[in-house]
């Protein structure tokens, strides 16, 4: 698409870096909004040229394109304010970077929910995660969105207004709490003796998310797809007393799955499914 005036409200972890990527695709990130001083620093190392200014200031000088890369709870007030103040202006396109919201957080603003399903740190190989990556999009401007995310190297999904929610639990479900998980096994793998629990946890891990991915509910593997009651009795009876509730809430729902998808008979799942029962009920006790 035509280079545009872009700026960038919140210089954190995403919105630096998508400034970044649409200066590399041509775009001229003229400002941005930087508060903190991480924000600040990640600002003069991903977007050189942008003056860095107060947000109404930034919503003035991008004359194209606005981009909100604030916290999902603060994104409503954001964009009040700079409505109220008259910061916002006429053919303008306001995009905001939340999963969970759409276009009902931008009231009578003209533009779109944009959001990159992809996890940030900040720095700068962040960029090379970009290209082929998913946007879940929100919009009344189907061609504006397709050009402008075909610019960042991605490929658009669109959304649904009331299907936002659910997308976004998705992706935090898939990624946020997959982070825990892998830390709370190298956690035992540590409690077990093993000194590198990346070395051990990397291809297994791999595999299994290739697999998932591939297979779906067929790649499933391990005593609970199994039935092997024993096995996961002696996991729970070892066991840190604060990792046990999660390891029951995931047993329960592999062991649903597992049943649902034919890989366990509900027969050879009673013994399983008693061992996790009489275990909640020591939890709670």
């Amino acid at each position: 698409m035509n280079a545009s005036t872009v700026g960038v409200i919140g210089a954190g972890r995403v919105g630096a870096v998508l400034g970044a990527a649409l200066s590399s695709a041509g775009h001229r990130v003229v400002a941005a909004a930087a508060v903190s001083a991480a924000s600040r620093e990640r600002a003069a190392r991903l977007l050189p040229d942008a003056a860095i200014l107060p947000a109404h200031e930034v919503a003035q000088a991008a004359e194209d394109l606005l981009l909100l890369a604030v916290p999902d709870d603060t994104l409503a007030s954001v964009v009040a304010g700079l409505d109220r103040t008259g910061a916002l202006r006429a053919g303008q396109v306001v995009a905001h970077t939340s999963g969970a919201h759409g276009l009902a957080v931008l009231g009578d603003v003209n533009g779109m929910a944009l959001h990159p399903a992809m996890t940030f740190t900040g720095a700068d190989s962040d960029l090379d995660r970009l290209p082929g990556i998913a946007w879940g999009v929100t919009t009344p401007d189907r061609a504006f969105a397709t050009r402008l995310v075909a610019d960042l190297g991605g490929v658009p999904e669109w959304v649904a207004e009331d299907s936002r929610p659910l997308y976004h639990a998705a992706l935090a479900h898939g990624a946020n709490h997959m982070v825990t998980l892998v830390n709370e096994a190298a956690d035992l793998l540590r409690s077990a003796g093993v000194g590198q629990p990346g070395r051990v946890l990397a291809p297994l891990l791999t595999a299994a998310l290739d697999n998932a991915l591939r297979m779906g509910d067929t790649a499933l593997t391990g005593p609970v797809s199994r039935g092997d009651a024993g096995t996961v009795a002696k996991h729970l009876n070892r066991m840190p007393a604060d990792a046990i509730p999660a390891y029951l809430a995931m047993a329960r729902r592999t062991a649903d799955r597992a049943i649902a998808s034919g890989r366990l008979r509900p027969q050879d799942a009673a013994a399983l499914l008693d061992v996790l029962a009489q275990t909640e009920v020591r939890e709670t006790a």
